[in-house]
């Protein structure tokens, strides 16, 4: 089973990934959970969504994971947040900043044995560039299918379509290049 974990504020975005990466995998066959558990409703509020992933049908409904993959959507939430909890050896930490792998580990304790399995992007700053706005998330997509080979970018990409065809092309377009440079950038 893959379990990931999305560190968020209350409109970023967070809910509405996991939901769109449920429903890419949904559509291999595969059973999936998206979920997510509020403090406060409000926006800008810190957030946990969750996902889980596996071949055979899902029955482990409680909170607590063991997250092969955790995704810190806010910067701040690197700092704040105990983004290592419940962390296996081999947990992969995705992490949006404007600073350099070095100076993040470098003010964060709990991850200053884990050089080797931090990857950072300024999925931000991306998601301004490419979608106009701060709507981090579909950036995350792109960083999370190139660290975890999870989906082939192509084949993601394609998938991403079906699931924002509600929204006209501007946006989709958007957020297909929003995807693709985090895939490219994130290190």
């Amino acid at each position: 089973m893959v379990e990931i974990r999305w560190h968020s504020r209350a409109g970023q975005g967070a809910v509405t990934g996991a939901k769109g990466l449920g429903t890419v995998v949904a559509a291999t066959g595969k059973d999936v959970q998206a979920y997510a558990l509020y403090g406060s409703a409000k926006r800008g509020a810190a957030m946990n969504a969750y996902n889980r992933i596996d071949d055979k049908p899902i029955i482990n409904h409680a909170t607590k994971m063991n997250p092969d993959y955790v995704l810190v959507i806010d910067p701040g939430l690197a700092y704040t947040d105990n983004i290592t909890k419940n962390e296996k050896p081999t947990t992969q930490y995705i992490i949006t900043t404007h600073s350099d792998k070095e100076t993040l580990i470098s003010k964060i304790p709990a991850l200053q044995d884990k050089a080797d399995r931090v990857h950072v992007l300024d999925a931000i700053a991306i998601s301004k560039e490419t979608i106009g706005r701060s709507m981090p998330n579909t950036p995350m997509l792109g960083a999370l299918m190139k660290i975890s080979g999870m989906f082939p970018l192509d084949e993601f990409l394609e998938s991403m379509k079906v699931v924002l065809a509600k929204f006209p092309q501007k946006i989709i377009d958007a957020n297909m290049e929003a995807i693709t440079r985090a895939y490219n950038e994130v290190k």
